[in-house]
C-alpha cells in the first residue's frame, strides 16, 4: 500500500501496547497443575482449571512475588491493597466462562522503561515509556481449528486445556509509542527485563509473550486521539513493526478519502502482510467485571516489598549506562552485550579476569558469537571459561601471542576449552620478536620476490603489506606484527 508523502504528513501514530508474560512458576496460577509447555493436550490439567463446580481457587505465592518484581523493575508504585475481579469472558477455551483477572485494583500502577534507538546518524536516542498498570491473571486453553470430520465433511475444532490457569501478567503501556520501530523495541525491553528477572523465559514462539498493539492517527499538532483500532497477538518483533506501519498507512488512507475508522479488533495476517478485520471493540462493560468471591484481597507488607526489591538484578538499561560511562564502549557494543543476560554475565566474569573492557567486547560479539550462533548454543554451554579468553587476550595484550594467533587457537578453545596459555605453549605458538630472527626471515622473503621488491621501491608503498604477509607467513603468522612492520620499512627503504 502507498501514500502520499504529503499525507504522511499530517497525521502522527499514537501507539500503546499490552503485552502478556507467561509467568515461570512450576505451578498454575490457583492450582497445582504444571506449566510445563509442549505436553500431550489435556494432560496438565485438574478440577480448579477445569472450572468444575464446588472447587476453589488458591493464588500461588510465586505468582505475587514475581508480579511484584516485574512491577519494581518497570519502576511502578506497588499497590498495598489489591484484588482479584472476574471477567465475563466467554469464550470455548476458558472452562469456567470468566477469566480472573484485576480490573480497578492492580498489583502495580504508575511506571516506565527506557528503550533506545539510533538516529540515522547511528547515535543513540533514549526514551521513557510510561506504563499504565501491571496485573495478574489466568492464561485461556488453546483452540485448534481445521479439523475435519470424514463422514459429514464438516469442520470442527478442537480445545486443548493446558494453558488454561497459567499465571500471566499483563503489562499496559501509556500511549507514547510513535513508531513501528519504537513499539518493537519497546517488546524487545520488555523481554530483556523479564528474562533478567527470571519471572519468565520470553519466549515469543511459545507464546510466553504476546503482545496486543493498540493504534490510531491524528492530525499532528492537535489533543484528541483518534479511532483505535487493536491488532491481536503479535508473535514476534517484527511482526509488531510490519503490522504497525501497514496500520498507519491503512488508517491514513482511509481518511485521505473520508472515510470513517470504526473502533475494532483486526489479526496481522503474516503471509498477506496485512491486518484485517477480526470483530468490533468490546468495552469494559461487556466483560461485567465484579470482584471475585473465591479469594480474598492482596496485601504487600513493607517489610516483604524491601525484600523483594532487594533480590532485583542489575536490569538492562542500567548496564547499558554502566557499560557506557565506566568502562567506555560504544552504545552499540552495550547494547549487544546486555540484550541476553548470560552474555553480559560472561563479559562481566572475563572483565573481572582482567580483560580489557574493549577486546573482551569485540572478541564476545566477534568470533564467539559467529561460533555460537553457527552452532546453534548458548554461552552457558561455552567449553571456553571468561577467565581463560582473559588469558588469550593477556597473551595477545602483552605482545606474547599475534592477534592472528589468537584466531588461530580460539576454535579449539570453543570446543575443548582448557587453558590458552598452556595451547600456545603446547603447539610452540609463541610470538616471534627477537629482531635477529625476524631479520633473517625478511631476508629470505626479500629475496625471494625481487620483482615486487623492485614495485616497492619504484614508489608501490602499498607493497609494504604484501611483504608482510610473506614474512607471517614464512614465520607460520608468530611474527610480531608491530616490530615485523618496522623492521621490514627499515630494510625496504635501505
Amino acid at each position: 500500500m502507498t501514500i502520499a508523502a504529503p499525507a504522511k504528513l499530517q497525521y502522527e501514530a499514537i501507539i500503546g501496547l499490552e503485552t502478556h508474560c507467561q509467568l515461570s512458576t512450576e505451578t498454575k496460577i490457583f492450582s497445582s497443575s504444571s506449566t510445563a509447555f509442549g505436553a500431550q493436550p489435556n494432560t496438565h490439567i485438574d478440577p480448579i482449571c477445569m472450572g468444575m463446580p464446588g472447587t476453589l481457587p488458591v493464588l500461588n505465592q510465586k505468582v505475587l512475588e514475581y508480579a511484584v518484581k516485574a512491577g519494581l523493575a518497570l519502576n511502578c508504585q506497588i499497590a498495598p491493597y489489591s484484588k482479584f475481579d472476574r471477567k465475563q469472558y466467554f469464550y470455548p477455551d476458558l472452562p469456567k466462562n470468566y477469566q480472573i483477572s484485576q480490573y480497578d485494583l492492580p498489583i502495580a500502577e504508575h511506571g516506565w522503561i527506557e528503550i533506545e534507538l539510533e538516529d540515522e546518524a547511528g547515535n543513540p536516542v533514549r526514551k521513557r515509556i510510561g506504563v499504565t498498570r501491571l496485573h495478574m491473571e489466568e492464561d485461556a486453553g488453546k483452540l485448534v481449528h481445521g479439523g475435519s470430520d470424514r463422514l459429514s465433511g464438516s469442520t470442527y475444532s478442537l480445545v486443548d486445556y493446558n494453558r488454561a490457569g497459567v499465571p500471566l501478567i499483563e503489562i499496559v503501556s501509556e500511549p507514547d509509542l510513535r513508531s513501528g520501530a519504537e513499539a518493537a523495541e519497546y517488546a524487545r525491553e520488555m523481554r530483556r527485563i523479564v528474562r533478567y528477572l527470571g519471572v519468565s523465559d520470553g519466549n515469543m514462539q511459545e507464546g510466553s509473550l504476546r503482545c496486543d498493539v493498540n493504534i490510531s492517527i491524528r492530525p499532528v499538532g492537535t489533543e484528541k486521539f483518534g479511532t483505535k483500532v487493536e491488532i491481536k497477538n503479535m508473535n514476534s518483533f517484527n511482526a509488531i513493526e510490519r503490522a504497525i506501519n501497514y496500520e498507519i498507512e491503512r488508517q491514513t488512507q482511509a481518511l485521505a478519502v473520508g472515510e470513517a475508522l470504526v473502533q475494532e479488533t483486526r489479526l496481522w495476517e503474516e503471509g498477506a502482510q496485512r491486518t484485517i478485520s477480526m470483530r468490533k471493540k468490546e468495552g469494559s462493560s461487556d466483560y461485567r467485571y465484579f470482584p471475585e468471591p473465591d479469594l480474598g484481597p492482596i496485601e504487600v507488607s513493607n517489610e516483604q516489598l524491601a525484600e523483594w526489591r532487594s533480590q532485583l538484578p542489575e536490569l538492562p538499561a542500567q548496564k547499558r549506562h554502566r557499560y557506557e560511562h565506566d568502562m567506555g564502549l560504544s552504545s552499540y557494543d552495550a547494547r549487544v552485550l546486555t540484550d541476553d543476560r548470560a552474555i553480559a554475565h560472561y563479559f562481566e566474569a572475563a572483565i573481572a579476569a582482567g580483560a580489557p573492557a574493549k577486546q573482551a567486547a569485540n572478541w564476545i560479539m566477534g568470533d564467539i558469537s559467529g561460533y555460537l550462533n553457527n552452532e546453534k548454543k548458548s554461552i552457558t554451554d561455552l567449553p571456553l571459561t571468561p577467565e581463560s579468553l582473559a588469558e588469550m587476550i593477556a597473551l595477545i595484550e602483552s605482545n606474547t601471542i599475534s592477534t592472528k594467533i589468537g584466531k588461530d587457537i580460539l576454535p579449539e578453545l570453543l570446543v575443548n576449552g582448557g587453558s590458552a596459555k598452556a595451547l600456545v605453549e603446547r603447539q610452540g605458538l609463541l610470538q616471534i620478536s627477537d629482531p635477529a630472527v625476524l631479520d633473517a626471515a625478511i631476508a629470505t622473503v626479500l629475496a625471494a620476490y625481487p620483482v615486487e621488491l623492485e614495485k616497492y621501491r619504484s614508489g608501490r608503498k602499498n607493497m609494504l603489506g604484501f611483504f608482510v604477509g610473506q614474512v607471517m607467513k614464512q614465520t607460520g603468522g608468530r611474527a610480531d606484527p608491530k616490530l615485523t612492520n618496522q623492521l621490514l620499512t627499515q630494510k625496504l627503504e635501505s
